[in-house]
């Protein structure tokens, strides 16, 4: 049974639960309201449910701890990218109890990440390059909204885990708003463009672009790709579970052009007895060769061409719908989990709505 009393003017309640007592302000100097307060506490502690209480000792540190051992214990190989989101949403809510992660704080979250900041008006402003005022030097800038919307999901999970928990440590949910996105990438290589880039490349990288453009795989599935996982004789290479991005084990297997450059990587491998485990090694032959940002750049400047190597995963896809492989052998090869991303690179150009009119026309000419 509980009880109220008086600490200075304001009334208190006091009850139990479980045989532990719990003591709480009802911030008001009215003995109604706490009478109230005390009648709605014990009507939750019959129904099962858990005093309020307990919620406001459940911290944010404490909420993203469980977030990344959430990370570790499933082995995500997003763990990095979860701790950012956490260092980032520490700024705002480290320290805060669950019950004071309202809609309205993550609001404010938002506005802030957007904000950038000008070293010489001092204005403030959404998230640019460059300051709209003065066009000077930003020194804070502000986050995108893709961005920003990791940062909301990294929230949103932990809260929902600290939901699930027995018992659980949040007791509500708060609605959390995403912002709009347009990160929608549309870089493809026409087939000559390929050609150029590839020709002013390092002849050690060559074989990694060519495998990249027929294969769509990312580069660091390329570049950790061992000898083990090559098959000369079946003329294939597949990608382990732990090796892709999505945990899902592919396969390819080698047109003329993809024969003759393992045939010939390993062809050199075994001329300067080469004992890496890797296909692709560095200029000196003996080691696992890792990015090649300013190799690529160079080569893209010197082709006329202004794309990233990502963009052999939208040229592929592109290439196999064109030659009427179906769309779910082409998600194999590329390692797409799901028809919206696939879609998204499936680009369509003006080559393709030009021939598009053209079709459109022959048809109507013949009604």
């Amino acid at each position: 049974m509980g009880s109220l009393f008086l600490r200075g003017k304001t009334w208190w309640i006091k009850y139990y639960r479980n045989g532990k007592c719990f003591r709480e302000s009802s911030e008001s100097t009215l003995k109604m309201v706490a009478k109230k307060m005390l009648a709605r506490k014990e009507g939750e502690i019959a129904q099962g449910k858990i005093p309020g209480i307990l919620f406001d000792r459940v911290t944010f540190d404490e909420l993203a701890e469980e977030f990344l051992r959430d990370y570790r214990i499933n082995q995500k190989k997003s763990l990095p990218k979860a701790k950012r989101s956490v260092q980032h949403l520490g700024k705002i809510f480290r320290g805060l109890s669950v019950t004071s992660i309202t809609t309205s704080k993550i609001n404010a979250f938002i506005e802030n990440r957007m904000q950038s900041a000008c070293a010489e008006c001092k204005q403030t402003f959404p998230y640019r390059r460059t300051c709209p005022y003065c066009g000077s030097e930003i020194v804070k800038k502000g986050a995108a909204n893709a961005t920003i919307n990791r940062e909301l999901a990294a929230l949103k999970r932990m809260l929902n885990l600290g939901a699930q928990q027995t018992p659980p440590k949040v007791d509500r949910v708060p609605q959390i708003n995403m912002l709009k996105e347009n990160n929608i990438r549309e870089g493809f290589f026409e087939h000559d463009e390929f050609l150029a880039v590839r020709k002013n490349l390092p002849g050690h990288l060559k074989p990694v672009a060519t495998l990249g453009y027929r294969s769509g795989w990312r580069l660091d599935e390329i570049l950790s790709l061992p000898w083990s996982q090559v098959d000369r004789h079946n003329g294939c290479a597949h990608l382990e579970t732990a090796d892709t991005k999505n945990s899902e084990a592919r396969t390819i297997y080698f047109d003329d052009e993809l024969t003759e450059v393992f045939d010939t990587l390993w062809l050199k491998r075994k001329t300067i007895r080469c004992f890496c485990k890797y296909v692709f090694v560095n200029t000196k032959g003996i080691e696992r060769m890792y990015r090649f940002d300013k190799a690529w750049k160079t080569a893209c400047n010197r082709a006329g061409v202004q794309r990233l190597f990502h963009d052999f995963r939208r040229t592929a896809v592109r290439n196999m719908v064109r030659a009427g492989v179906p769309e779910g052998v082409a998600m194999k090869i590329t390692g797409h989990k799901t028809r919206s991303v696939f879609e998204r690179y499936n680009i369509v150009n003006d080559k393709d709505l030009r021939e598009a009119a053209k079709r459109q026309s022959v048809y109507l000419s013949g009604q």
